[in-house]
């Protein structure tokens, strides 16, 4: 089988790739981290003006109909920016969610709004109490019994927990269960949930693809611009070792990645299976690429005032997230078995 993306799929990351490097330098992502989130916002409003928040919503509730193969390159560009905020609860899964069991009310309320970036979505599943930028978000739509629920925020409680990276700020949600929040109940709440669960996992092994290309990239800068003994560190062959395996290691975890967003987008029978692997070889790369980004480095890349570090603490959280490898692992397993 011969797979390769589309002129257009290739053109819209290029637009999500310009705006990025534009609105979401590196002085915006240390912004949130310190507290100051105003800058995300922007750029988040010049995502929905190009579509990409509203990619995945139907072309009827304003969106353009696109599928997870369309989404998975412009979420490898928000990890390779380190986009803080809800762009995977959103985009990949709360959107969809939100359309397929929404009842009228509520997609009047929330539908619209998240296709055009006045609205902001977190998504709780049933076993997940602790939900990355709660507090920063607009509705939660989560399961909880079976059932789903969307509530606004502003009547959640959401409990500050600590996280490793300060930019994916957790916060623990509470509420009430009550009629008024319940979403349709003629909808199968588990399948859809099941999905969601699909292309939450997907959604971050493509921004781990890009996370893993970016912490490249500053080794590789750094590695020409730090000089020892007159010439460049990258002259020497031990950094050259580290890159190259580095490289080698981020180009075997992509194309998991391109398969496994043809495999949701195309309901193939093995989906699943497809969405572990990927998330597995995005994990394991982004954490390899950071060890040896961060031994080019040297000392400097323990330090918060080094750009890098911020992008290592976003793989460290997202090759966590939505099953780590021990857990995609083992459902590799029971599969095979």
């Amino acid at each position: 089988m011969h797979f390769a993306f589309t002129d257009d799929q290739k053109m819209f990351r290029d637009t999500v790739r310009e705006v990025l490097q534009r609105e979401c330098a590196p002085e915006v992502v240390r912004a949130t981290w310190e507290g100051r989130p105003e800058g995300v916002r922007a750029v988040w409003g010049t995502l929905a003006e190009t579509g990409v928040i509203g990619m995945t919503a139907s072309e009827d509730a304003g969106g353009m109909a696109m599928s997870e193969l369309d989404l998975v390159l412009p979420l490898e560009e928000t990890g390779y920016a380190a986009l803080p905020g809800p762009i995977v609860d959103t985009v990949a899964v709360g959107i969809p969610l939100l359309e397929a069991a929404g009842t009228d009310a509520q997609k009047e309320r929330w539908l619209g709004p998240a296709v055009v970036g006045e609205a902001r979505i977190v998504v709780s599943f049933e076993d997940q109490a602790v939900v990355p930028h709660a507090a920063s978000a607009d509705v939660l739509i989560a399961q909880r019994g079976g059932a789903a629920y969307c509530i606004p925020v502003a009547e959640v409680s959401v409990s500050p927990e600590q996280s490793v990276d300060r930019a994916r700020e957790l916060g623990r949600v509470a509420f009430e269960v009550g009629a008024q929040y319940r979403m349709r109940e003629d909808v199968d709440a588990a399948a859809l949930f099941a999905l969601g669960r699909e292309r939450a996992a997907l959604a971050t092994a493509a921004q781990l693809i890009g996370i893993s290309r970016r912490m490249l990239d500053m080794a590789v800068q750094y590695a020409k611009d730090r000089e020892q003994f007159g010439k460049p560190i990258g002259a020497q062959q031990a950094i050259k070792h580290r890159l190259a395996n580095a490289l080698i290691e981020q180009e075997f975890a992509r194309p998991p990645v391109y398969r496994a967003a043809w495999s949701v987008a195309t309901s193939a029978r093995d989906a699943g299976i497809d969405v572990s692997l990927a998330k597995i070889y995005a994990g394991q790369a982004a954490r390899f690429v950071a060890k040896e980004a961060l031994q080019v480095h040297g000392a400097i890349g323990y330090t918060i005032e080094c750009d890098l570090h911020m992008w290592m603490k976003r793989a460290w959280a997202l090759a966590a997230a939505h099953g780590d490898a021990a857990y995609h692992r083992e459902r590799v397993g029971r599969h095979i078995l």
